[in-house]
């Protein structure tokens, strides 16, 4: 059997490795010249950055797919475990280390916060309760197929769906668990990681702290990088085929069946078509006259980045590899973002430095800093104007929080908009995990991973089932694979 991926971001390499694995004859079509997808790296003068996602956990799901295969995924993969998830800072000068195992964060809390220690391991073990009940169904299994609701442990977990939040948004989960101004704003910020409103997010997303802090947070020897360029070198020593700048030009569709791809005006007759590129441009760039899932398209999206990679000429002792320096006006720049479709003038600020534990990455000296701020999808903003408003508030901030003076500091810099990421990765409205998750019910509006309409078609990929993020996008690509 043939089979054709379109695009190979993580959950395109995962999908293709595993079916390889069954036998299948892959070939993955890539409009790069690299594999990874927004997991990629770059350059400026003598700086390292990676380019996309910063933060990496539950390794296990990349170490699956060497162990799937037969590999010692340390001939392939490295990385260490990070005591310390993320350093947060507050306007009222209160800075707190998260450790990243719940006991230690617990103990950091209640010295910093007197916040009680049994309370936060109360609310670990809640979130740790929610996970184990709930991860089989809404993140291992397609939530598309009927045996998947007739199975017994979904039966059960159904019969404990009062205990997740489900009906109550992700803010007032926790201010009801926790209450305490600082935490609630800590746990309230994880809402981020799908591109949501945790004002409007339900509270069965307070799980996302969980794969953090229960699992641990982690930093790949080499960069973020090397976790798409290990599964690259297996997929190739499995003998998928890689065909590089080959941007996909459309979807043969004959008789409600895929049966095929146009790649630069050949066509490549094959089985089935797994596409990793963002579900919206499948349907409206490869498949236009096919008929799409418009209530699915046309959801909400979620929010995008605006990011500044800087080179600093100086070392920040304060800083860690993670770290968010809050704004005080937390639910307004949520409104204004998915609202107004803007940036307030004192967004939360979030800071990557990995050359904290590669100094390979930066001079002596000095430091790459990966600034991230929350950021609208992009609807024709004028991101030049934004980007300038912004970044000045972005350096105000810094240099109150921090006590210095950055911008003599920064002497390299590129600026990424949700623009540049709509144009460079080919995520409708620039939107960093596909449609909001701002209802109760978003897990199940997401597209599936098959079509329901168009026989050997299927999905993989941050846009659709179960979700946006490194973890999720490989269990994508699982979930697909095992659907083939």
């Amino acid at each position: 059997m043939k089979i054709a991926i379109i695009g190979s971001g993580i959950a395109g390499l995962a999908a293709s490795i595993r079916l390889r694995h069954k036998g299948y004859e892959v070939n993955v079509f890539e409009a790069n010249s690299y594999a990874g997808g927004k997991l990629h790296a770059f350059n400026l003068g003598e700086y390292r950055f990676d380019g996309g996602p910063s933060l990496f956990t539950m390794p296990h799901y990349v170490n699956e797919l060497f162990e799937l295969t037969g590999k010692q995924p340390s001939d392939y993969f490295n990385f260490e475990q990070v005591n310390d998830a993320c350093t947060y800072f507050w306007e009222d000068r209160t800075i707190l280390s998260a450790k990243s195992d719940p006991e230690s964060f617990a103990k950091e809390a209640e010295r910093v916060l007197r916040f009680p220690k049994n309370e936060l391991l109360e609310y670990f073990d809640h979130v740790k309760t929610i996970y184990d009940h709930s991860a089989s169904i809404f993140l291992e299994k397609s939530l598309h197929k009927i045996d998947t609701w007739l199975s017994k442990e979904t039966l059960i977990a159904l019969l404990k769906i009062r205990q997740y939040d489900l009906m109550k948004s992700m803010h007032r989960a926790n201010m009801i668990r926790l209450g305490e101004p600082h935490l609630v704003q800590l746990f309230d910020r994880f809402a981020t990681y799908n591109g949501s409103h945790p004002h409007k997010a339900p509270g069965i997303l307070n799980v996302i702290p969980w794969l953090e802090h229960g699992f641990g947070t982690y930093f790949p020897k080499g960069g973020m990088e090397q976790i798409p360029q290990s599964l690259f070198r297996l997929a190739q020593e499995l003998g998928v085929t890689f065909h590089f700048d080959s941007r996909v030009d459309e979807i043969i569709l004959k008789n409600k069946r895929a049966t095929g791809i146009r790649v630069n005006g050949v066509i490549h007759n094959v089985d089935k078509v797994v596409s990793n590129m963002d579900v919206f441009y499948t349907y409206r760039k490869l498949m236009p006259k096919a008929k799409a899932p418009e209530k699915i398209l046309n959801q909400d999206r979620s929010s995008s980045a605006l990011v500044f990679y800087w080179g600093i000429k100086k070392e920040f002792k304060q800083l860690g590899l993670h770290n968010i320096l809050f704004s005080e006006r937390y639910k307004e720049e949520f409104d204004t973002l998915f609202e107004k479709g803007d940036i307030i003038d004192d967004p939360t600020i979030y800071i990557n430095v990995s050359s904290k534990l590669d100094k390979n990455d930066a001079p002596a000296g000095c430091e790459n800093w990966f600034v991230m701020i929350n950021a609208p999808h992009h609807t024709n903003q004028d991101w030049d104007e934004v980007s300038a408003r912004v970044k000045k508030a972005v350096i105000k901030k810094l240099n109150r929080m921090l006590n210095t003076d950055i911008e003599p500091l920064i002497e390299q810099e590129k600026i990424w908009t949700p623009q540049g990421i709509e144009r460079d990765t080919l995520s409708h409205q620039g939107a960093l995990y596909g449609n909001a998750s701002n209802s109760q019910f978003a897990a199940f509006l997401r597209h599936p991973n098959f079509s329901s309409s168009i026989h050997n078609l299927f999905f993989c990929g941050g846009s659709v089932h179960p979700g946006g993020g490194i973890p999720l996008a490989l269990l994508s690509g699982k979930i697909t694979s095992e659907m083939i």
